[in-house]
């Protein structure tokens, strides 16, 4: 069974892409965030805000993609990203 997540890519005015996530981000969807990231070209902007859950698949993908992401995060993923190491390799707002 497929976890609910849906990925909505739009561009913000400077062009970079803009991929928004809603729901969880685990081993049974990963593939579409994957083929999202993929299609995108350059830059990716990924708000994560809506995000309740993010497992070590999810993280994989992001890693595969760390030199071009930007990640939005809350207080609930940012200790994730922290520990995991890949917010010293993309660029991550919300840690604070």
């Amino acid at each position: 069974m497929t976890t609910p997540l849906t990925l909505t890519s739009s561009h913000r005015s400077d062009g970079t892409t803009l991929l928004t996530a809603v729901g969880e981000i685990d081993m049974s969807n990963t593939t579409a965030l994957a083929a999202a990231l993929d299609d995108a070209r350059g830059r990716v902007v990924i708000d994560l805000t809506a995000v309740d859950y993010l497992d070590s698949a999810g993280l994989s993908v992001l890693f595969d993609h760390a030199d071009r992401l930007e990640l939005i995060t809350t207080p609930l993923l940012a200790p994730v990203l922290t520990l995991s190491g890949l917010a010293d390799v993309a660029t991550v707002h919300g840690l604070e």
